[in-house]
């Protein structure tokens, strides 16, 4: 993986634009300008997830990649719209924030140089632009299932055409320009990577998806569509030949299956903490060393990411404050940032570190208010559940790679679908049930309005019961 430091300023220092990904890029732009809101983000993913990273203008020392020149149209349809989004900014919009600003700065601070001002410059205008974007684009459900059927078309594709590499070991994408054409080859398994920067990417990229498209599927709402794309995640995760793809595919689907004990999920949670401190006190060395053991291909190195979380612990005091760029010493191939929660803890020190797990942390618990504010409509209980799942697959790929590329556009995509998904939690009144509601019955809002919305207070813990 090449530094961040080189995006802007480094690299090739002439434009690779094929001339039928201009032609793409200019319709795609077209398309983000006209179309009604909710059909933006069907445009803007197949173009982004169909185009090697690889392809950009150079201009004046720049490199405008594909997504930043479609970030471009998307700051003026925000601009137009006023930036309007779902609710009001919530817990995990002010989360990716500071996350994103603080860590920007962070790494202009650790390399006082042009080039990184640029750099960092450039990673704001990708984050920030595909968040907000995503977040004016998707406002409800509908606009995630709208999505979800788009990314489902773009699993179809992606998973042929990893199929196709790890057959004949070519990538069809290779040919635009930007991606390899040869694929990699590791202990003479090929690593099919189609799109991405890398073959764990591609794999994670499958992973992550299919707890989304299972929900597609069992909603109704486009169930051959939703097969297929099912059948197109499998390859993407396991051609990638990545025990980091496997097992966040692994853990996504895993958390699908513990629907029927999903009122019983402080009992699991605690069971996980008691399980490690036991761990902890059987084993030889730190418990985070169960991640040397967590691999499913032989080739696999889960004992370098082992290493690199007990070098980040070990090494507190050289990251805290604003990250490091001197890991050398740490030990060999500790400059690898393939794990997410080291190199956000190395980019940016602690506060990015508790920003990004509050991210985590924040999507969690809304996701889980609203299965329990829906309880009892299963369709919408299955749909927040889904995406709970999505992030446990997130939370597993984030022990075994750091994304880049398209892999963090989805992510922060995710992100907004999360906050989208739960906006109601700041708008929408609750349902008031009395002590009958256990037996099914409810009390409705009287003549005066809900009890709670917008303008009024809230209710405290503890003072409405929650549907059994």
């Amino acid at each position: 993986m090449k530094p961040e430091n080189f995006e802007f300023g480094g690299g090739v220092h002439y434009t690779i634009m094929h001339p039928a990904v201009m032609v793409a890029t200019v319709v795609t732009i077209l398309l983000m300008l006209l179309l009604p809101r909710k059909y933006v983000v069907i445009p803007f993913l197949l173009c982004v997830f169909l185009v090697p990273r690889g392809q950009q203008l150079y201009v004046a020392g720049l490199h405008w990649y594909v997504v930043r020149i479609l970030i471009l149209a998307g700051f003026v349809r925000l601009a137009r719209a006023k930036f309007q989004v779902a609710g009001r900014l919530n817990g995990i919009d002010k989360a990716f924030i500071l996350w994103a600003i603080y860590r920007g700065v962070c790494q202009m601070l650790l390399f006082p140089q042009r080039g990184m001002v640029i750099s960092q410059g450039a990673f704001w205008l990708e984050a920030f632009g595909v968040y907000f974007l995503m977040r004016y684009a998707i406002q409800d459900e509908e606009d995630i299932a709208r999505a979800a059927k788009t990314l489902a078309v773009l699993a179809v594709i992606l998973g042929a055409c990893t199929l196709n590499e790890h057959i004949h070991h070519v990538n069809v994408f290779g040919y635009l320009g930007g991606a390899p054409i040869t694929p990699a080859v590791r202990n003479g398994q090929t690593r099919a990577q189609v799109i991405f920067g890398h073959p764990i990417l591609a794999g994670c990229f499958g992973a992550t998806l299919a707890p989304l498209f299972f929900w597609l599927w069992k909603s109704g709402r486009a169930k051959a569509l939703a097969a297929a794309a099912i059948g197109g995640s499998i390859p993407m995760a396991l051609t990638s030949n990545s025990s980091t793809a496997v097992l966040a595919y692994v853990a996504g689907v895993g958390a699908l299956f513990l629907w029927p004990i999903r009122r019983s999920m402080r009992v699991l949670r605690w069971g996980i903490v008691l399980t490690l401190g036991a761990l902890a006190v059987v084993m030889k060395g730190p418990v985070w060393f169960v991640i040397a053991h967590a691999k499913v291909i032989g080739s696999s190195h889960g004992y370098h990411r082992a290493m690199l979380v007990d070098n980040f612990f070990k090494h507190f005091r050289d990251w805290w404050l604003i990250g490091t760029n001197q890991t050398n010493h740490w030990g060999f191939g500790m400059w690898d940032l393939s794990n997410q929660y080291v190199a956000e803890g190395e980019r940016g020190g602690l506060v990015a570190f508790i920003c990004f797990i509050a991210m985590i942390s924040l999507s969690f618990g809304r996701l889980g208010k609203m299965r329990k504010l829906v309880e009892g409509d299963r369709k919408q209980e299955w749909f927040f559940w889904s995406l709970c799942a999505i992030m446990v697959a997130h939370v597993f790929a984030f022990f075994g790679v750091s994304y880049w590329d398209q892999m963090a556009i989805w992510w922060w995509a995710f992100l907004a679908m999360v906050s989208a998904a739960t906006a109601s939690l700041q708008t929408a009144p609750f349902r008031v049930e009395s002590a009958d509601a256990k037996y099914g019955a409810m009390i409705e809002p009287g003549p005066e309005g809900p009890l709670w919305g917008p303008g009024l207070n809230p209710p405290t813990e503890g003072s409405i019961e929650p549907r059994r």
